[in-house]
C-alpha cells in the first residue's frame, strides 16, 4: 500500500527511524527529563503561534495545515512528533526503564523505595541495549499514534501510544498489568498510609517486624502527596479554569499543556509536593475551545474548563489507583485520564453537542 493514512511509503519510513531515535534518546535522558522538554517545545512553538497569529490571523493552531493536525509551527512534529512526542521519546524511556530494572544488576531497589522500574526520573545513559529498548517502543508509540489519529479514533493519539505501549512493555518483560491488591481493593491507599510494607517476593510484612526484611510499601501511589480525592478534585478546579482561562486571552489549544508538561521540571528536579496537572489542562483547553467556536461566553468555557478539569483529575486518581499502585512499572494516570476525558469530548461532538472536537480525530 503506497499511501497509509495519507503517508507514503517513505514517509512512514522516515517516521519509523525519527522514532527509533526519539525513543532511544528518552531513554537515554530518562522518561520524565524527556517530557519536560515536549512541554518546552510546545511553549516554544505555541508562543510562536500566538506571536505570527498577530500577522497571518486565524486560530493560533491552524496557521501551519501541515504539521498533521495536532499543532502548528514545530509544536506537531516535534513536541507531538518523533523528536519529543509523549508516545516516542516518554513511551520509550518508560519501557527502556522497565528492561533495565528487569535484566540489569545496575538497577536495584533501595530499601523503602517503589519498584525501580517507577524511577521515571532516573536517565538511563548509554547502554546501547537499553537505548535500542527505547528506540523499539519509540517506534511502537509512533505506529499506535498514526493509527489511532488515522482510523479517526475520537480520543487523544498521542496520549494513546503512551498507554498502550506501558502496557504492552509489562506484558513483554514480564511485569503485572496491574498487580495484587493488599488492602479491600485496588482502590485502597489505606495500607501506604498506615506504613505497611511488602518484601522482595511481594508478600506483606508486618509493621512490627518479621521474619522478612521489607523493601517497598505495600501499596505505591502514583504521587505520595497528590493522591487523596478531595485534593486532587481541588486541583483539577483551579487548573481547569487556568487552563480555559489561558486558551480564552490566547486561542491556543496547547499552551496550557505545554506549561503543565514544563513544569515538571521541577517535579524532576525534587521539589517537594509539586502537582502534575496537565490532564487536567488539556481536556480544559479543549472543551472551552469547543464551546466558544459555537459562541460561548468565556463565563461558560470557564465553568466547562473547571468541570472537564476536575474529571480529568479524578480520572487520573482512578487510573493511578488500578493500574499503578499495585504493579512495578510505570503507567501513566494522566495519560490514561486523557485518553477518557477526549473520549468524552469526542462523543460529544460526534453527537452533535459541539459542532468542533478541538484537536480530537473523529471518524
Amino acid at each position: 500500500m503506497a499511501i497509509a493514512f495519507g503517508l507514503t511509503a517513505v514517509d512512514m519510513l522516515v517516521l519509523a527511524i525519527a522514532a527509533f531515535a526519539g525513543g532511544a534518546f528518552g531513554a537515554s535522558i530518562g522518561a520524565l527529563p524527556a517530557f519536560c522538554f515536549t512541554g518546552f517545545m510546545v511553549l516554544i512553538g505555541e508562543a510562536g503561534n500566538v506571536v505570527s497569529e498577530s500577522f497571518i490571523g486565524g486560530s493560533p493552531d491552524v496557521i501551519a495545515g501541515g504539521a498533521g493536525g495536532y499543532g502548528a509551527g514545530i509544536v506537531g512534529p516535534l513536541a507531538f512528533g518523533p523528536v519529543f512526542g509523549p508516545h516516542v521519546a516518554f513511551a520509550g524511556g518508560v519501557a527502556a526503564a522497565a528492561y533495565a530494572a528487569k535484566y540489569d544488576g545496575m538497577y536495584e531497589p533501595d530499601d523503602g523505595d517503589y519498584h525501580p522500574a517507577k524511577d521515571i526520573a532516573y536517565a538511563l545513559g548509554t547502554r546501547p541495549d537499553v537505548l535500542a529498548v527505547g528506540g523499539v517502543f519509540g517506534i511502537l508509540g509512533m505506529a499506535i499514534r498514526q493509527t489511532s489519529g488515522g482510523l479517526g479514533i475520537p480520543i487523544d493519539p498521542p496520549a494513546a501510544g503512551v498507554i498502550l505501549t506501558a502496557v504492552i512493555a509489562r506484558l513483554v518483560f514480564g511485569y503485572p498489568v496491574i498487580g495484587r491488591a493488599r488492602g479491600s481493593g485496588l482502590l485502597d491507599m489505606s495500607p501506604f498510609e498506615s506504613g505497611k510494607m511488602r518484601s522482595s517476593n511481594g508478600e506483606e510484612v508486618a509493621t512490627d517486624g518479621g521474619t522478612m526484611a521489607a523493601e517497598r510499601p505495600a501499596v505505591e501511589p502514583w504521587l505520595p502527596h497528590q493522591y487523596k480525592w478531595t485534593h486532587v478534585a481541588m486541583l483539577g478546579l483551579i487548573t481547569g479554569i487556568l487552563g480555559a482561562y489561558i486558551f480564552a486571552k490566547t486561542g491556543s489549544l496547547f499552551l496550557p499543556f505545554g506549561i503543565s508538561a514544563a513544569s515538571l521540571l521541577f517535579l524532576n528536579l525534587g521539589v517537594e509536593k509539586f502537582p502534575v496537572t496537565h490532564h487536567m489542562t488539556l481536556p480544559a483547553t479543549f472543551v472551552a475551545s469547543m464551546a466558544m467556536t459555537d459562541g460561548a461566553s468565556v463565563l461558560v468555557a470557564l465553568g466547562l474548563g473547571a468541570f472537564f478539569g476536575i474529571l480529568g483529575a479524578l480520572f487520573g486518581e482512578v487510573y493511578q489507583r488500578i493500574f499503578y499502585a499495585h504493579s512495578d512499572t510505570h503507567f501513566d494516570p494522566p495519560a490514561a485520564s486523557i485518553i477518557t476525558t477526549t473520549l468524552i469530548l469526542g462523543i460529544l461532538a460526534l453527537a452533535g453537542v459541539f459542532t468542533t472536537s478541538a484537536a480530537i480525530p473523529l471518524p
